[in-house]
């Protein structure tokens, strides 16, 4: 059990992901079902209000024998790699880990398996590596660490927004501005639970935008992320009545494409978890996104 001392005011989950490098739905199981001690008194409630001074005593659990089999018939796009960590050029339609809900062996975790030669354990046994998620159909850039001490840096740069991920999006209708920020917080749907929604209780969660094309009815928008809510672009575009294309979850038109939405991470920029040195990494679009674009811009003509 290792001992950690809080420097200010801070929820327990938030203060233990930062500290340990794993997820907070991975520490609030862990805090929610074993409990740990804080100042010697036993907490199992995850948002447990820490005071500057309070120590926490806190084991994160070893991971199990990994079960998640390897696949090497999925060829990945792996944009960088070196001994610490990967980046990679996720397609559209790849799921980035099993779950409760999808058990095939086709998913980005399966093919990180075959693929690099060891991945950090921080997440256990369904998520090795993983650091941050794409959706399903969300395309473009994933850091994936192959080693603890990397998962960590990588983790709290994100947490500690010194990271940025930068998104182009194909969104419904003409934006009034050309720039903008979209600030409101977000939780899982009450209603549906495979949804997420705008919520005064949720989490806060703010994206930046700046319009890069204008086509009439549909506008290209670069999108930044402040904070990584799940399905956070998807809902806030939603939110202020521009959803992405092909987003039927959330009400985007599916005349131009209905395979999933137009949405790709296209920039990554980050510190080298070892060197320090910034790091900036760029996707393409793919190409059924280009075609997209030029079938819209010919329609401009």
């Amino acid at each position: 059990m290792a001992t950690y001392v809080a420097n200010e005011q801070i929820r327990l989950d938030v203060f233990l992901a930062k500290e340990t490098g794993a997820s907070r739905s991975n520490i609030k199981t862990v805090v929610e079902s074993d409990g740990d001690f804080v100042n010697g008194v036993l907490r199992k409630k995850s948002g447990f209000e820490l005071k500057e001074g309070d120590e926490v005593e806190f084991t994160l659990p070893e991971p199990k024998t990994l079960d998640v089999e390897p696949n090497s018939e999925i060829k990945l796009n792996i944009v960088y790699e070196d001994e610490h960590f990967a980046v990679i050029n996720k397609p559209q339609g790849m799921v980035v880990h099993p779950a409760c809900s999808y058990t095939k062996n086709d998913t980005l975790v399966n093919a990180l398996l075959a693929d690099l030669d060891k991945l950090s354990s921080i997440n256990g046994v369904i998520r090795p590596g993983i650091v941050h998620r794409l959706d399903k159909d969300t395309s473009g850039l994933i850091v994936v660490a192959k080693t603890d001490e990397a998962h960590k840096s990588l983790a709290s740069q994100i947490e500690r927004k010194t990271a940025r991920r930068i998104y182009f999006g194909l969104c419904d209708g003409n934006f009034k501005e050309d720039t903008g920020t979209i600030d409101a917080p977000i939780a899982r749907n009450k209603r549906d639970r495979k949804k997420m929604g705008i919520d005064p209780d949720g989490r806060r969660a703010v994206t930046h935008y700046t319009v890069l094309e204008r086509f009439g009815k549909y506008t290209l928008v670069r999108f930044e992320l402040e904070t990584g809510r799940t399905h956070q672009i998807r809902v806030h575009s939603s939110h202020i009545h521009h959803p992405i294309v092909g987003d039927e979850v959330y009400g985007g038109s599916t005349a131009l494409y209905k395979n999933g939405q137009l949405l790709h991470a296209r920039q990554l920029v980050l510190t080298h978890p070892i060197s320090g040195e910034k790091m900036t990494f760029e996707a393409e679009l793919p190409e059924y996104f280009e075609n997209v674009l030029e079938k819209l811009r010919k329609l401009q003509k």
